[in-house]
């Protein structure tokens, strides 16, 4: 497989973290991205080039479209970006009736706008290059919805429609766009949620979810052998949908 530029958005999490280090061992040159754990990215660059991996991490606020813009320029200065895994993500839980207007404008400004404020200025550069693959992190919450997570359900779901879009204009140049819509995943964000007996109660298989088996399949979906799979929104959770 000949290398390819990949830029993971929130890589400094469990999930993220996951796929950068993954991709960078399919062979990839992976931007890890952070935007207030910059730290931790730098350290995932540097487990990744320890296992002789190719990493950079990039800081900036997704919701920032300005500075979006002004490093994205930066990384296109480089070469085009082949592979672009929409991590990044926030959550701030409140039953609708007494969701205040800051956690609703804050998770869409995150989950959403951070979407678009990242993809479209590299989607013309991997245009020209007639390869792509788009892998954008959903949720369950997305696809069922989520007691208390309104403002996050909407967002996901605004993914899964971007999702099918970008892939009706973009399959003809040979990119594809997919979705994943974890269920419950163990990480720092469920932890301190679920416990295991709500977790055996929730989920078929009875157990949570790795970052790697997420990473597993963003890694398939990023592949020259998943090239005719597109505008799909693909599920990683243990049998609740």
């Amino acid at each position: 497989m000949i290398m390819k530029r990949a830029i993971i958005t929130g890589g400094s999490g469990d999930i993220g973290s996951a796929i950068a280090q993954s991709l960078a061992s399919a062979g990839h040159f992976v931007y890890v991205h952070a935007n207030n754990n910059i730290d931790r990215a730098v350290k995932v660059v540097s487990e990744i080039r320890e296992q002789g991996g190719q990493a950079e991490a990039v800081q900036f606020d997704v919701c920032d479209n300005s500075a979006t813009q002004a490093s994205i320029d930066n990384i296109l200065a480089q070469g085009p970006i082949q592979i672009l895994v929409n991590n990044a993500g926030i959550h701030s839980d409140a039953v609708m009736a007494g969701m205040n207007t800051e956690q609703w404008n804050n998770v869409i400004d995150v989950n959403l706008n951070g979407f678009y404020n990242v993809t479209q200025p590299l989607l013309l550069p991997m245009i020209k290059t007639r390869w792509g693959r788009i892998v954008n992190m959903a949720s369950i919450a997305g696809v069922m919805g989520n007691r208390g997570q309104a403002n996050y359900a909407a967002a996901k779901a605004g993914l899964v429609g971007a999702t099918k879009s970008m892939s009706l204009e973009m399959s003809s140049r040979g990119i594809t766009s997919n979705a994943i819509a974890p269920g419950i995943i163990a990480g720092s964000m469920t932890d301190e949620v679920f416990s295991k007996e709500k977790i055996k109660q929730l989920v078929p298989m009875q157990r949570a979810g790795s970052a790697e088996e997420v990473a597993a399949l963003v890694k398939f979906l990023t592949s020259d052998e998943a090239s005719y799979i597109t505008g799909q929104v693909i599920g990683v959770n243990g049998g609740m949908a």
